[in-house]
């Protein structure tokens, strides 16, 4: 029988100062394949990374947000952090901010401190800080947010905790067909009308664009692969960008008439031209093929 903790993978503990940015993180690390639970008691610490044990690859990495707003709850996390890190690959991550900052978003938000009660904003950041400090000396990783926005925190989150294997950015090249409409999540649109049209040659209508004979034809059209290249070399730095930006997916629509012939074979063309780049994990699928 295999030991718990020989298949528990990797555990985090996210916690810190309120308006550090704790959502932010834990967004981040859902959308690099976490399992993320928010607002966890300390007590509860124990079930969950016991429960990710026996499930194993179901839940390789687990996060759990630990914070002030568990009450008198949160007193209890040192101890139990300190437990769980003698028999688990356990990292403590502590969010932190300078007491301008965190007021100045607090006043953006329009929401109090959660330890404010009667007291002022500031009354509350200082309380938090007193009870946080003995979470905070036993940290792992502490990222000082006051200068960071948003997109440069989860860049920051996934830089750090991220699987070295993981893509970075997943990009769906969609063929479609424009009489059936647009896609509504498509973030760029190409549209292979000016291309001849398989359609109307009698040997290539009842095929379509993944059959080789449609992309011969389709690839030999003037214009085809002088597209396809141009294309391609317009579409890296965008996907660099999106990379840099913290936008995790994106849809390249590929658009015919009907989306049987042209935009099913360019798409797939165009796929196996993005296809190397690095951190960039390219897929093909095709909305309307098999709707005529």
């Amino acid at each position: 029988m295999t030991d718990e903790s020989d298949t528990r993978g990797e555990i985090l503990i996210v916690t810190g100062m309120s308006g550090a940015g704790r959502s932010t993180v834990a967004n981040a690390l859902e959308d690099h394949g976490w399992y993320v639970v928010d607002n966890l008691p300390p007590q509860m610490l124990q079930p969950l990374f016991e429960l990710a044990g026996r499930v194993g690859e179901q839940m390789p990495r687990v996060a759990a947000v630990v914070d002030v707003r568990g009450g008198g709850m949160f007193a209890e996390l040192p101890a139990a952090a300190q437990q769980l890190r003698d028999a688990n690959n356990l990292r403590i991550v502590f969010l932190d901010a300078s007491d301008e900052v965190l007021v100045r978003r607090f006043e953006q938000v329009r929401r109090p401190h959660p330890l404010q009660a009667d007291g002022t904003l500031l009354d509350g950041i200082r309380e938090e800080r007193r009870q946080l400090q003995a979470v905070r000396e036993r940290s792992d990783v502490t990222i000082d947010t006051s200068n960071l926005n948003v997109h440069q925190l989860a860049r920051r989150t996934a830089d750090l905790f991220e699987d070295d294997d993981a893509p970075r950015h997943r990009a769906t090249i969609l063929s479609f067909g424009f009489k059936y409409g647009l896609p509504a999540d498509a973030d760029l649109v190409a549209d292979m009308r000016f291309l001849p049209n398989p359609f109307w040659d009698d040997e290539l209508r009842h095929l379509t664009g993944e059959d080789e004979k449609v992309r011969d034809f389709v690839l030999a059209q003037p214009g085809a692969s002088e597209f396809l290249e141009a294309y391609a070399e317009a579409i890296k730095p965008v996907l660099e960008g999106y990379q840099r930006e913290n936008k995790n997916h994106s849809t390249i629509a590929i658009g015919c008439t009907g989306g049987k012939h042209r935009s099913v074979a360019m798409s797939l063309a165009l796929g196996s031209l993005l296809g190397g780049l690095p951190g960039v994990q390219v897929r093909v699928r095709h909305r309307d093929l098999g709707r005529e």
